[in-house]
């Protein structure tokens, strides 16, 4: 990956990491699917007004928003909501890494090199060795929750992948129109009508928490996050989504004032070694055949 690309996927699991800070805040007030619906319904108008839709397949793009949105976000939100907590679930859901690999190997014969299997390994060492010192007390059903919203998040990874590169901005402002409907039905139909009643009156801290969640995260985020994965093999950028727990940690010990520990600091230490086995693994990049196609020497004529 160049500098360039390296910084853009720092600059994501930084934001991805503090969103779980923004998740925590909006939850203390507002249903968590309600939830999910007002961050998509934002981040989508009235952006589609002068967006127009992404040069792909209208059927990819609902796929690849309702597994972002309905699955994602809305089994991550409902989890944390029902006692997981925000912080391990950062952890847990980067189980997505090694589904995304598994994926993207089967269904688009991406198979990843030997460094990148070591570095994901190693970094996923890291995870565990925090989440080992945290998990204690963790409720089942939230936890089997988070795993399920990690496979769709690889599911929207390969998604993406599938439909190339296209205007990513463009991608995640009509995915999330696709997703805030049915997120706004199921929230009717689990939570019920009463739920559009925390509307009435809005909570100023559940507004902030929204439109980060909106612009931030869901725009900026996850707009260069899709555009690294139709640039890059997914071997070579999904480790990086492993340094979100380490994001959301320290996030959480700064503005909420959750302690910090060693177990943080060792297994932080070993997902950074694992990215750099990655980065180290995929750094020659693949070949673009039409750029082949134009750079290559014209033949003689025999």
């Amino acid at each position: 990956m160049t500098l360039r690309d390296t910084l853009s996927a720092i600059l994501v699991v930084t934001i991805l990491g503090a969103n779980f800070v923004a998740i925590k805040i909006g939850l203390e007030t507002t249903p968590p699917l309600l939830l999910c619906a007002l961050r998509f319904a934002l981040a989508a108008i009235p952006a589609v007004l002068v967006i127009r839709p992404p040069r792909a397949p209208a059927t990819l793009v609902i796929v690849f928003g309702l597994a972002l949105g309905v699955g994602q976000f809305g089994l991550l939100f409902t989890a944390i909501r029902l006692g997981m907590p925000a912080g391990l679930s950062s952890l847990l859901i980067q189980v997505q890494v090694p589904f995304t690999v598994a994926l993207a190997w089967l269904f688009l014969r991406e198979r990843p090199r030997g460094l990148q299997v070591l570095g994901g390994v190693v970094a996923l060492l890291g995870t565990a060795t925090i989440a080992l010192g945290r998990a204690g007390g963790a409720p089942l059903g939230p936890l089997l929750l988070v795993v399920a919203a990690a496979s769709a998040w690889a599911c929207a990874n390969v998604t993406a992948k599938r439909i190339g590169r296209v205007d990513m901005l463009a991608l995640m402002v009509w995915g999330s129109l696709a997703t805030a409907g049915p997120l706004l039905g199921l929230s009717l139909i689990v939570e019920g009508p009463a739920a559009l009643a925390t509307l009435a009156h809005p909570d100023w801290a559940a507004v902030t928490s929204i439109a980060f969640q909106a612009y931030p995260t869901t725009l900026l985020a996850f707009g260069l996050w899709n555009r690294l994965l139709t640039r890059y093999p997914a071997a070579a950028v999904t480790p990086f989504a492993l340094l979100v727990p380490v994001a959301g940690i320290l996030s959480t010990h700064l503005m909420l004032g959750e302690p910090l520990s060693p177990d943080i600091l060792a297994g932080g230490s070993l997902i950074l070694a694992g990215i750099a086995l990655s980065i180290r693994g995929g750094r020659r990049r693949n070949v673009d055949p039409m750029r082949v196609a134009v750079d290559a020497p014209p033949r003689a004529v025999s």
